[in-house]
């Protein structure tokens, strides 16, 4: 299986992943990439520059694969809520 490295840019600064993960695709690459965005919005939300960073997505040449913006892993509810 492929390996990718899930690299988090926050403006000029690039934080490598070292390690990476073997997964099949860059369709459940992409998943993760979410997934991992999500977590670290919840654990590390009160910080403002994460909203305008975004993770790198690499493979093992280092070629990027995907660029996923922190802001497109937020969850808005469809419709707001009724205000009957």
């Amino acid at each position: 299986m492929p390996r990718y490295f899930f690299n988090t840019r926050i403006g000029n600064t690039l934080i490598p992943d070292p390690e990476g993960e073997e997964l099949r695709d860059p369709d459940h690459a992409w998943e993760v990439a979410r997934e991992t965005i999500r977590q670290i919005l919840e654990e590390e939300g009160k910080e403002p520059s994460l909203l305008s960073a975004s993770l790198e997505v690499t493979d093992t040449a280092g070629e990027i694969v995907l660029e996923f913006p922190f802001t497109e892993a937020l969850e808005f509810p469809d419709e707001p809520p009724s205000q009957h």
